[in-house]
């Protein structure tokens, strides 16, 4: 092969660093699909304070004919020089409002006030000081320099991370402390899970580049980008269609990368499907159908053999597997095809619209309908390259990205995880999994963002900018991930038929029930006189992981989870020792949270309450004109349908959750 480099990249391309307000040294985040997650403990200092997540950068090195030759290190093989450069900011207060993605049917409905801008109050060139921008900073590798991100909003200060260069040359980039406030005094309420104005974070995102000198020449390197998000809190676990999944399926519809032409069982199906089981340390639903035991534990053994059989005999049980997921033509607004998650377009009530719930991705579909009809090969489980140092060189470089996007969601994008709906328009990239850097600045697209602006060919989704990727996320994050939970219904939609568990937000980022650590302690000790109905019983057992949230109010809530973020559980991977085979050897379990005498299952009922939409979004646009505070007539309304549902269910009052969520109402504005 051509040793001559005439070409470096950085990767991973696109890089996810997350918030932590320990003071450690971050850990690395993941940087292959196969690495496993760290060990217990890993991700809480001893105070219980969450350890930072970094993003590690590294540059390699290509060939005229596109071969990746190796990494360039400092001080190895003529390379005396790395200079980096990392811009990140934060635009989500001077952004516009979040209430749908903009480019689903539904959006259209979104009226003139529901596109405007957050803190429409606030004009002019005062505006941009709703932007939290500390600038571009310039790294010496060869001098291990380190860059502070000290930004201001509304002129407080606000950290957003630090970067440095290790000795080896590479860069590692962590963000901030997970601080979300007001800029107003008195702090203005939380009214609301995505638009809180006066509210900011410190979550952010942008570009990376570098110059590499070898051999006395320096050369520029293709940029990356690199994004800030909350912490993932079920670091084992990832979602049935992730944001690689999602990114894949885009490059491959404009054809910058080609399909899968043979499909083998343990590289493109079993990771599919072993989500499904994954997801049952992070949902009780899951669990009963797709957990250990479960009838579609597809894990097991036994179930595994027969569906990576290519034969005749297995045949009809690959068709019903792949028939039970969507598809929005066959199945409508139906709530019954897999996969139980939210959708784009998900509404409290009666579903109106198919994107109430997700699909798999065109690939992932494509790939299991193969399956099915038996085209496909067959092996033992995946291993891949856990160290992807111990990779071969060729493959490093598309492992570093893809390890960075599989831990990421792509399951609602209402508003999502670390990223929304943006991502998936071609127009983002410069090649596949590569931003589109700014070259020039972004046009100013008025008071409202309109569907047509925001597809338009010099709109948003094109060119990025320092910011520009999170700036659609919801404003605090904590307000969104005490929202993104399961079961939500009306009062009317409770009976029979209704289920606490399902379907669900995303739970791999944000756990909705777990596996608690005393429980975890009973399962992982043998019975001495062989009985083992305790055991089953704690393994059946899962506690709400927002237990700790306090009363049944969803807005008080919300503003307790901006002050206690940290204080919830890490699900984390722990082995069962007992050796007799009847539990899993690995089990995700919730290392301890803050809360040790919340009842296991507070605010598993999530009921969203209709009429208090009218008082709490009057109030919160100042237009509320009744006698009695809108808050109060909001609080009234809350707490008398919270006693309808514990009359009409027998539940206590400590499991039930309630209130107005926009987030379930998002045409509210239209009505």
């Amino acid at each position: 092969m051509d040793q001559q480099i005439v070409q470096v990249k950085i990767h991973p391309a696109i890089g996810i660093a997350r918030v932590g307000n320990s003071d450690e040294t971050p850990f690395i985040g993941p940087e292959s699909p196969d690495q496993p997650p760290p060990p217990p403990d890993s991700h809480k200092d001893g105070s219980g304070k969450i350890i930072r997540q970094g993003a590690r950068f590294r540059i390699y090195g290509y060939n005229k004919a596109g071969q990746v030759v190796r990494e360039l290190k400092l001080g190895e093989e003529g390379v005396t020089e790395i200079t980096w450069s990392v811009h990140l900011a934060n635009k989500k207060a001077a952004w516009y409002q979040f209430h749908l993605p903009l480019d689903i049917p539904e959006a259209k409905n979104l009226p003139a006030a529901q596109l405007r801008r957050r803190n429409f109050d606030i004009t002019g060139d005062k505006r941009k000081k709703l932007v939290i921008d500390p600038g571009r900073k310039t790294l010496r590798a060869s001098h291990q320099e380190t860059a502070a991100f000290g930004g201001k909003i509304m002129d407080k200060a606000v950290s957003l991370g630090s970067a440095a260069t290790q000795a080896d040359g590479r860069l590692v980039v962590a963000g901030g402390a997970g601080r979300s406030a007001s800029f107003a005094t008195p702090e203005r309420p939380i009214s609301g899970v995505a638009n809180n104005d006066t509210w900011y974070d410190d979550v952010s995102d942008g570009p990376i580049t570098a110059e590499v000198t070898i051999n006395g020449a320096t050369k520029t390197a293709t940029p990356a980008w690199v994004v800030v998000a909350p912490p993932h809190y079920a670091p084992g676990v990832k979602t049935v269609r992730t944001l690689y999944d999602l990114l894949y399926d885009v490059f491959v519809t404009e054809k910058t990368l080609p399909t899968e032409q043979l499909i083998s069982y343990p590289d493109h199906i079993e990771p599919i499907l072993s989500r499904f089981c994954q997801l049952q340390w992070v949902n009780h639903g899951f669990a009963t159908q797709f957990g250990w035991s479960g009838p579609h534990h597809f894990l097991d053994p036994a179930l595994r053999k027969r569906l990576a059989d290519p034969g005749k005999a297995s045949e009809e049980l690959r068709r019903q597997v792949y028939v039970q997921m969507r598809d929005y033509e066959r199945d409508g607004t139906s709530t019954v095809p897999w996969p139980w998650l939210y959708g784009d377009a998900m509404s409290s009530g009666k579903a109106t619209s198919i994107r109430q719930h997700i699909t798999l991705s065109t690939e992932q579909d494509r790939m299991l309908a193969l399956w099915a009809a038996g085209s496909f090969t067959s092996g033992p489980p995946r291993t891949g390259y856990p160290d992807v140092d111990q990779a071969p060189v060729a493959e490093q470089p598309g492992l570093l990205d893809r390890g960075a996007l599989e831990n990421c969601a792509a399951d609602a994008f209402h508003p999502g995880c670390e990223v929304t709906w943006p991502m998936r328009h071609k127009t983002m990239y410069s090649e596949p999994f590569r931003i589109l850097h700014r070259t020039q600045p972004e046009r100013d697209y008025g008071d409202e963002l309109t569907v047509a602006a925001a597809l338009d060919k010099d709109g948003p989704l094109h060119e990025q900018g320092p910011g520009d990727l999170t700036r659609w996320m919801a404003a605090p994050w904590q307000c969104d991930a005490a929202s993104c939970r399961s079961g939500y219904q009306v009062r009317s939609g409770l009976g029979p038929r209704y289920s606490p568990y399902l379907p669900t937000f995303w739970p791999a980022q944000v756990p909705n029930h777990v596996l608690k650590q005393a429980d975890f302690a009973t399962i992982n000790t043998k019975p001495t006189g062989g009985d083992d109905s305790a055991r089953e019983q704690a393994f059946e057992n899962r506690a709400v992981w927002l237990r700790g949230l306090q009363g049944t109010d969803f807005n008080k809530q919300r503003r307790q989870m901006i002050d206690d973020w940290y204080k919830f559980g890490i699900v984390e991977t722990r082995e069962y020792t007992v050796g007799d085979g009847k539990f899993p050897r690995y089990l995700q379990v919730e290392s301890p949270p803050a809360y040790p005498d919340a009842p296991d299952h507070a605010n598993l009922i999530n009921i969203q309450v209709p009429e208090a939409g009218a008082p709490q979004l009057a109030g919160d646009a100042d237009a509320w004109t009744g006698e009695v505070p809108a808050g109060s007539v909001e609080s009234m309304l809350v707490q008398q349908a919270v006693q309808e549902i514990k009359d009409a269910t027998g539940r206590p009052e400590e499991e039930i959750a309630a209130g107005y969520l926009e987030k379930l109402d998002p045409l509210h504005g239209a009505q």
